[in-house]
């Protein structure tokens, strides 16, 4: 449990060594999953695997059959690998309302634009369009891999993964020499990589027989005798390049995690774990697992579309008789935690945070009641009676958390997708854990917040 009135304890110092075996256990688990899974896409293709071995089922195929879901039935519904919910279907009717865990899968990163390959000067390039907020500088001078699809016109879709394994070559983007760069250095950290300077190398070596842009014709053929896939494929493509590269075990007592997207694949992936604990819930369990988050929650695969509704509506249609009135209470009466992460307090930048309301590295899961910034804009506000009602939770379920803002109010902040569920009227409140590095290619979390975040997840899911 929480207390303010005492000077800040590590959640480590609580822990026996049994709690330090099954601690490290699930954090080695998130570091190969989150090793694995570099996009949304392959997120949830290996989370749907694991589901369905758990014994979730699609709930088109229940649909199709007319099938009726009692308590205890687990199923799933999964938007074209971009947007995954799973339910554990409770005793108390849905109009009762649901426990929802709703965190994304998209990281920052650099996508291929539509017709993304050139040559100049010999060399093979890529053009590139960033996605989500990211520093431009970060993402110069360090191994990146490819990753993504290719639809084909004939409707296949190819799978691409280039840059993971140990025998793969890697792509980059250069940076400028230091003997030449005056000029870059004068300039404001963030207009001194441009956007459009973020174009990837992809290689030299130029195609006998060739009269024209040698180097990208042998790029094309490689990519042609992999993946049997042409230039023009590429309009047809979702590739992203992110950091080449495992997550690692981060300090010497391998107390951290850093690796690639844990904004928010940390959550994602607690909220999965924990979904999958549950086992004939008194009130319907449900994990939402969203894309687009990182540019506003826009579009069919974002939160601000109505698949999380509609999907809601067929579950009431699968469990007795539909009606908007079901629907409109069911959604009402839910309770959620917007599980996303926030800003750790960082030695090296003590100055952005308000140290009484900053969250540290390891102590515990993090509840923010309100985000936004500046003046509140833009945020939710969980109120005083929720957050009560969550405290209680915790301390009977041995959870060790702690409250935080996003920094300090005047300096900037951010948003998640609490607002847009409690648009329905549902109590809705943060609850991540603490980030260093946030947005860039690698990220550091604390393994001991991991376990704490995944203790209250479980415990909220089950007994809220």
């Amino acid at each position: 449990m929480s207390d303010l009135n005492k000077e800040y304890k590590s959640a480590w110092e609580t822990y026996t060594e049994e709690d330090k075996k099954a601690l490290f256990a699930y954090g080695e688990r998130y570091r190969k999953f989150i090793s694995d899974n570099k996009t949304e896409r392959e997120c949830i293709k290996s989370m749907v695997k694991t589901a369905e071995e758990a014994g979730y089922r699609n709930i088109e195929d229940c649909i199709a059959k007319g099938e009726r879901l009692q308590a205890g039935d687990k199923v799933y519904a999964n938007y074209n690998d971009k947007t995954l919910l799973m339910f554990c279907i409770g005793q108390e009717h849905i109009a009762n309302g649901l426990n929802l865990l709703g965190a994304h899968l998209d990281s920052p990163r650099l996508d291929l634009k539509p017709n993304p390959l050139y040559e100049d000067t010999n060399f093979a390039m890529f053009k590139t369009h960033y996605y989500g907020g990211v520093k431009k500088y970060q993402w110069v001078a360090m191994p990146l891999s490819i990753h993504g699809i290719v639809a084909k016109k004939d409707g296949t879709v190819v799978d691409v993964v280039i840059g993971e394994d140990e025998t793969d070559p890697v792509v980059g983007i250069s940076d400028l020499l230091i003997h030449l760069s005056g000029e870059q250095m004068q300039k404001k950290l963030g207009e001194a990589i441009a956007g459009e300077d973020l174009n990837i190398c992809l290689g030299t070596l130029p195609l006998e027989g060739e009269e024209k842009d040698k180097v990208k014709a042998n790029i094309l053929k490689l990519l042609n005798d992999k993946y049997g896939i042409t230039e023009e494929d590429f309009v047809s493509a979702e590739i992203q390049i992110v950091p080449a590269g495992a997550a690692r075990d981060y300090g010497l007592d391998r107390s951290m995690v850093m690796g690639y997207g844990q904004d928010d694949r940390v959550c994602g992936y607690a909220s999965f774990e924990a979904q999958l604990e549950v086992e004939n819930p008194a009130r319907t369990t449900g994990t939402i697992l969203v894309d687009k988050e990182e540019i506003g929650s826009v579009g069919a695969s974002g939160m601000q579309s109505k698949f999380f509704e509609n999907m809601v509506a067929e579950l009431i249609g699968l469990t007795g008789e539909y009606s908007d009135l079901t629907l409109r209470r069911a959604l009402s009466r839910s309770k959620m935690l917007s599980s996303d992460v926030t800003a750790g307090h960082d030695p090296n930048y003590p100055s952005v945070l308000e140290k009484n309301n900053a969250a540290y590295f390891g102590k515990g899961v993090v509840f923010s009641k309100y985000t936004g910034s500046r003046g509140k804009s833009g945020s939710n506000e969980a109120n005083a009676e929720y957050v009560a009602y969550l405290r209680r939770i915790m301390e009977e379920n041995n959870v060790i958390w702690q409250t935080a803002e996003l920094g300090r109010i005047d300096l900037g902040g951010g948003g998640t997708i609490a607002y847009i569920l409690a648009n329905y009227g549902m109590d809705v409140i943060d609850c991540g854990v603490p980030v260093h590095s946030m947005h860039a290619p690698w990220e550091i979390t604390s393994k001991v917040d991991l376990y704490e975040m995944r203790k209250a997840y479980i415990a909220f899911l089950k007994n809220a």
